[in-house]
C-alpha cells in the first residue's frame, strides 16, 4: 500500500506562521506535522510515499530526503497550487495510484499513529477515520446509514444528521481508486471542478456503489490545523 500526502496548499489562514514555512513543517513539541505523520506511517510498515507539493515545495522535499534517506518517495509538484484546491493535487497522483491500494492523508493533521493502525486493521477495504464531537460549519461532516456506510460527506451537509467529522485520513482499495480517478477525470478534465475539496468526488461515487465505512477513532487524538488558534491549541493539548 502507498501513502499519499497532500502538502501543496499555501495555508494563508496560518500566516504569519507560514510566511516562510509550509504548514506541514510547523512544529508541535519539537517535531513538524510532516515528521510526525511520516513516523506514524513508518511505524505502521508503510514504505512507499507519494507527496504532492506546491507552496515552498523545495523545503518539503529537502526535509523529507534529508530525514528519511532510505524511504521510497515520489514527489509530484502542483504548479497550480495557488488556483486549485486539494482535489487537483489528488488528481496529479493518478499515474502512481490508480488501481492500487492507497492511504490518503492531508498534511495538516496532528494525529495519533494508532488511527492508521486501526484503519489498516479494519475489515472493510474502504474506510474513513471519524471523530465524534460537537460540529460547526467548517468541519468536513459525515452522514452515514445504519450500517456505518458514508452517505454524505461535505462541509455543507446537515449538522443535525451528521455523526462526526472526517479527520482527513482514508484507506482505499484498488477498485475504489480505479473508480475515484475515473470520476476525477470527469470532474477536472470535463467539468473544470479543480478548485473544490476532494470529498466532492467521494460524494459523487456513492450513487455508483463506491463508499467508505466509518471507523470511529474518537478515542485517539486528532486535530486539523487551519488557523493560528488551532496551532496554539494543539501546542497546549498535544502530549507525546
Amino acid at each position: 500500500m502507498k501513502a499519499v500526502i497532500l502538502a501543496a496548499g499555501m495555508a494563508s489562514r496560518l500566516r504569519p506562521l507560514t510566511d516562510t514555512t509550509p504548514k506541514c513543517l510547523l512544529e508541535i513539541g519539537g517535531r513538524s506535522l510532516l515528521q510526525r505523520a511520516m513516523d506514524g506511517l513508518l511505524q505502521n510498515d508503510i514504505r512507499q510515499f507519494v507527496i504532492v507539493t506546491g507552496y515552498r515545495g523545495t523545503q518539503i522535499e529537502e526535509f523529507l530526503t534529508q530525514h528519511y534517506p532510505d524511504v521510497d518517495f515520489t514527489f509530484v509538484y502542483n504548479t497550480r497550487y495557488e488556483q486549485t484546491n486539494n482535489i487537483y493535487s489528488l488528481w496529479l497522483t493518478r499515474p502512481y495510484i490508480e488501481g492500487r491500494e492507497m492511504l490518503l492523508l492531508d498534511s495538516d493533521i496532528l494525529f495519533d499513529p494508532r488511527i492508521v493502525t486501526s484503519l489498516l486493521q479494519c475489515s472493510h477495504a474502504d474506510a474513513l477515520a471519524l471523530n465524534r464531537h460537537e460540529l460547526g460549519e467548517e468541519e468536513i461532516k459525515v452522514i452515514a446509514d445504519d450500517r456505518g456506510r458514508v452517505q454524505e460527506i461535505s462541509k455543507t451537509c446537515s449538522i443535525a444528521q451528521a455523526i462526526g467529522e472526517s479527520i482527513g485520513i482514508e484507506k482505499m482499495s484498488a477498485s475504489y481508486t480505479t473508480a475515484l480517478f475515473a470520476e476525477l477525470e470527469q470532474m477536472i478534465e470535463h467539468e473544470g471542478l479543480d478548485n473544490v475539496f476532494y470529498e466532492r468526488a467521494f460524494e459523487r461515487l456513492i450513487p455508483q456503489g463506491h463508499t467508505f465505512h466509518v471507523l470511529d477513532t474518537t478515542c485517539y487524538y486528532s486535530v486539523e490545523l487551519d488557523t493560528v488558534d488551532d496551532f496554539r491549541l494543539a501546542q497546549q493539548t498535544w502530549r507525546d
